[in-house]
C-alpha cells in the first residue's frame, strides 16, 4: 500500500492523499487583486490531476501587502464573490482547497518577474510604500519601507483575521499562514531584518510574538474545525540568521497556538543567502522539525519522483509533499504516480479512458 495515497485527517478535513499543491505566485490578477480565468484554470487543472490539497497563491490580506500590483488579495466582499468559482470546482473535484493568506511586508510593490524591470514599482506605474519591522529595504532597488508603529501592527494581525473570515465565505476548506520567503511575518522572525527594541523584536520571543499573535487571530476567526497551516522559512541560509533550531522552537508554539501542520520551506530574508538547492534539498529541514518539534509538517522544494515522495512520507521525514514546478511542469502527476505506485486513485469520469 502506498503511503503517498494514504488520506491526512486535518482537524474535521481529510485530504485524499500527501500530495499537495505548493503556493505558486501567478502575477496575473487586476490591478484591484482579484482572481481570473487564469486561476480558475490553473487551480481547477491540479485538482483534476489529483492533487489532494490544492493551495492557493500568497494571497495579500490588504492591498499593500501583495508583491506585485498584479497579485491577488483578500481583503472585501469582491474577493469573497471572484474566490467562489474557483474553490467550488477544486472541491467538486476531489481536492480540499486552501488559501495561503499573506503580506509582503518590505518585499511588496515590485515588478513581477517576467518584467523588463525589476525592484520596486513607482507610485505613477500603481506601486505604493510598503511597510517592515523596520525603514531598512530588502534591497537598494527596492522601495523604502514605512516601519510599523503599534498601531500598524494591530492593524496587520485584524487584516489576517478578517481575511481568514473571508476565506470560509469564499468556500476555502483549509488556511495556511505565510511566514516565509522573506515577507512581513519572516521579515519579524529573523535577526537579520528584525532590528526593532520594543516588544516585537530583541531576542526569539519577541521577534516571533507578530508570527503568533497572528496565527491565534487566525485560528480563533476560523473556528476549531478548520485546518491550520504555517508555511515558515527553516533556515535563512545566512551566518547569524534565523535557523532550524529556531523553526523547531517556532513549531513548538505555532501548534500550540493552533497550527495543524508546518509547512517548511526556506530562504528569502537575505539576498545574499547561500542554498544549495538540489532535489529534495529541503526535506531535511522538514524532517528535524517534525521529529524535534513532534508536529506534522510539510516537505517541499525539488520533489519530483513519485518514488522519492513515496520515501519522504514513508520515512517518516514528513506528512504532506508540496509539489511547486513539477506540477507546472504535469498537472497529472498525482494520477500518473499513483499508477507507478499501484495505488488507487480516481479519474474524472470524462477522463477515464485516460486511465
Amino acid at each position: 500500500m502506498s503511503s503517498l495515497f494514504t488520506e491526512l485527517a486535518l482537524r474535521t478535513v481529510t485530504l485524499p492523499n500527501r500530495i499537495a499543491m505548493a503556493p505558486m505566485c501567478q502575477y496575473s490578477a487586476g490591478p484591484d487583486g482579484l482572481p481570473t480565468d487564469w486561476h480558475f484554470v490553473h487551480l481547477g487543472t491540479r485538482a483534476v490531476g489529483g492533487a489532494g490539497l490544492v493551495l492557493t497563491e500568497a494571497t495579500a490580506v490588504v492591498p499593500e501587502g501583495r508583491i506585485s500590483p498584479q497579485d491577488t488579495g483578500l481583503w472585501s466582499g469582491r474577493h469573497v464573490d471572484a474566490w467562489r468559482p474557483v474553490t467550488r470546482f477544486v472541491a467538486a473535484h476531489g481536492a480540499v482547497p486552501a488559501v495561503q493568506l499573506a503580506h509582503a511586508g518590505f518585499k511588496a510593490s515590485t515588478y513581477r518577474p517576467w518584467d523588463p524591470r525589476h525592484g520596486g514599482v513607482a507610485d505613477a506605474e500603481g506601486g505604493w510604500v510598503p511597510v517592515g519591522p523596520t525603514d531598512t529595504p530588502f534591497r537598494p532597488d527596492y522601495r523604502t519601507p514605512t516601519a510599523l508603529d503599534e498601531a500598524g501592527i494591530a492593524a496587520v494581525i485584524e487584516a489576517f483575521a478578517a481575511a481568514a473570515t473571508r476565506a470560509l465565505d469564499a468556500g476555502f476548506a483549509a488556511v495556511e499562514v505565510h511566514a516565509a520567503h522573506g515577507y512581513l511575518l519572516h521579515e519579524f522572525l529573523s535577526p537579520l531584518t528584525n532590528h526593532r527594541t520594543d516588544g516585537w523584536g530583541g531576542d526569539r520571543a519577541g521577534r516571533m510574538r507578530l508570527t503568533l499573535e497572528v496565527t491565534r487571530a487566525v485560528r480563533a476567526a476560523v473556528g476549531p474545525d478548520v485546518p491550520v497551516l504555517a508555511r515558515i522559512s527553516a533556515t535563512d541560509w545566512v551566518e547569524g540568521g534565523w535557523t532550524v533550531d529556531d523553526s523547531v522552537a517556532l513549531a513548538v508554539e505555532l501548534a500550540a497556538a493552533g497550527v495543524d501542520l508546518v509547512d517548511c520551506s526556506s530562504g528569502g530574508a537575505s539576498p545574499n543567502a547561500a542554498v544549495p538547492v538540489g532535489r529534495g534539498y529541503q526535506v531535511p529541514l522538514a524532517a528535524q522539525v517534525r521529529n524535534e518539534a513532534k508536529v506534522p509538517t510539510g516537505a517541499v522544494g525539488l520533489i519530483v519522483e513519485p518514488e522519492q515522495a513515496e520515501a519522504i512520507i514513508a520515512g517518516g521525514e514528513a506528512d504532506l509533499v508540496l509539489l511547486g514546478r513539477e506540477l507546472l511542469r504535469n498537472p497529472y502527476w498525482p494520477q500518473q504516480a499513483a499508477a507507478k505506485l499501484g495505488a488507487d486513485a480516481s479519474w474524472p469520469s470524462p477522463y477515464l479512458r485516460a486511465a
